[in-house]
């Protein structure tokens, strides 16, 4: 039987796995640019992330509610869609991670659950209600982020174009580290909710109440996020050098105009249950901040690389996700 208590634990280290990967591929977005700025150390960053991460993900959990129960139909799925959901995330975010691309693990979730669900029980599992929060946050993500970015850095530009670049400096470094850690715990409260939420699903799935016994306990809570804030101080420089140093040339001033569009657009989305991807949101929002000077100052090939791996991980991870929830449920004799 896959809802044993053993497959229980298989399944919660498996999502626990997916939030790892979370940690050291999608919270450095949080922090790539106050690195990248020098307005903090990488060990300096990683510890503040790690801190207002666990802060962020204790606020709500809207986002987790969403994801956990609002995704696909958890009263006619075994808790080996939620594995198999999770494990195609980690082969994917993984992979892409090597390459120093950003994937969003928020789309690759959902795409990784909706796959190996309908591989399980069919189209009919899928729910409308929580998919029109995922496109909507699509579109919010690449569009508010970007446009709020632009807008921000040209608004700032305006304001501060008679200071010298030492005076931007000292007036920008503190708060700098004041969006950083904004963008941190804004991360907590949209990304970290993510394995929050297939937890307790899996939780739900295992008791056997479905949708009816979804909540979301203090402990998973602590648990997901504190892995999270783990394995942030473990990895993910490849993906803050792509985001904070390559993408286009950051000084404090483009760094907090980042991250305070990305952490503002992240905030107030998720108090609706909104699944952002951080990845997209603060990836848009430097992008913006690039282009307020002039669109050549991004660099446009490196931001298409970034685009194609976000739309790559919706039909890889469905087809991930797919794949293996049919093989765990029909195994080959």
């Amino acid at each position: 039987m896959t809802d044993s208590f053993a497959f229980l634990v298989i399944t919660f280290i498996i999502i626990l796995g997916f939030e790892a990967v979370n940690g050291w591929t999608d919270a450095p977005n949080a922090i790539a640019t106050v690195v990248s700025t020098r307005v903090l150390s990488p060990v300096a960053a990683v510890a503040m992330a790690a801190v207002f991460n666990l802060t962020g993900a204790l606020s709500g959990t809207a986002v987790a509610t969403t994801i956990g129960k609002g995704i696909i139909d958890l009263d006619v799925v075994p808790l080996e869609v939620l594995a198999a959901g999770a494990l195609a995330v980690i082969i994917w975010s993984t992979t892409a991670a090597y390459f120093g691309l950003p994937t969003s693990e928020s789309h690759g979730i959902v795409a990784g659950l909706a796959g190996a669900a309908v591989a399980v029980a069919g189209t009919d599992v899928l729910l409308w209600d929580g998919w029109r929060k995922v496109f909507q946050g699509v579109g919010l993500a690449v569009v508010i982020a970007f446009g709020g970015g632009l807008i921000l850095m040209s608004v700032l530009r305006w304001v501060v174009q008679r200071l010298s670049p030492s005076a931007m400096r000292r007036v920008f470094g503190p708060l700098q580290m004041a969006s950083a850690a904004f963008m941190a715990w804004s991360h907590g409260t949209a990304d970290g909710q993510k394995a929050i939420g297939v937890m307790a699903a899996a939780l739900a799935i295992y008791e056997g109440e479905g949708t009816k016994g979804f909540e979301v306990p203090l402990w998973v809570i602590l648990l997901a996020a504190s892995v999270m804030a783990a394995s942030t101080a473990l990895g993910g420089w490849r993906i803050m050098r792509t985001l904070g140093m390559r993408l286009t040339h950051l000084e404090p001033v483009h760094g907090f105009a980042a991250e305070a569009t990305a952490a503002a657009t992240l905030a107030v989305t998720s108090r609706f249950g909104i699944p952002l991807s951080t990845t997209h949101t603060i990836g848009s929002a430097i992008m913006g901040v690039g282009a307020s000077k002039r669109l050549s100052a991004v660099r446009w090939g490196i931001g298409y690389n970034i685009v194609g791996a976000w739309i790559l991980t919706f039909p890889i991870c469905f087809g991930l996700g797919w794949l293996i929830a049919w093989l765990i449920a029909w195994p080959i004799p």
